[in-house]
């Protein structure tokens, strides 16, 4: 092995251990918050795309689980952050951990990847852009990416809480 690749190698074994280390921070307080809620949930933990991912799952069906999904999300959008704080606390650090509560967020990439290639189809199909409703981040970079994968191109336009994505012809 050269240096260079010594170092690479080096590197990204110290990203590994650093997620893992935000994933385990990350579940040690989601557990406290479920022994608080009297919630039953499992935790699992995974690193995905550079960054630490955390999943609360259920196997009574998740019902209780719902409490902290909320409506459209807004209750998992919150503990997300609340997650990421409290990493932050101990390591330092920015934190881009993702939670997934329930499987809400899988079933929501799913829908949105979905939404995407629709959408990246009408444009090619009518040349047109294709305005989306307003997301939010999350929504927006799984859009993004389907967009991309479709072999066009999208931009998000206007600001915070009403930013949406605008899928472009080629």
């Amino acid at each position: 092995m050269t240096e260079g690749t010594t170092s690479a190698a080096a590197e990204g074994a110290d990203t590994l251990t650093r997620l893992e280390q935000e994933g385990e921070i990350a579940a040690d307080y989601l557990e406290g918050l479920l022994d608080i809620a009297d919630l039953d949930g499992d935790i699992d933990m995974d690193v995905e795309a550079d960054r630490a991912s955390v999943s609360i799952i259920s196997d009574a069906g998740g019902r209780d689980l719902q409490k902290l999904v909320g409506r459209d999300g807004e209750v998992l959008e919150a503990l997300q952050e609340l997650t990421r704080l409290a990493v932050h606390r101990e390591t330092g650090d920015r934190s881009r951990l993702m939670l997934d509560i329930a499987g809400y967020r899988a079933k929501k990439r799913a829908e949105l990847s979905e939404l995407g290639a629709k959408a990246a189809a009408e444009v090619k199909s009518t040349g047109e852009p294709v305005k989306l409703k307003p997301m939010t981040p999350f929504e927006r970079k799984v859009v993004h990416d389907a967009v991309k994968s479709a072999g066009l191109r999208s931009e998000s336009e206007g600001e915070e809480p009403q930013r949406f994505v605008v899928v472009l012809p080629a």
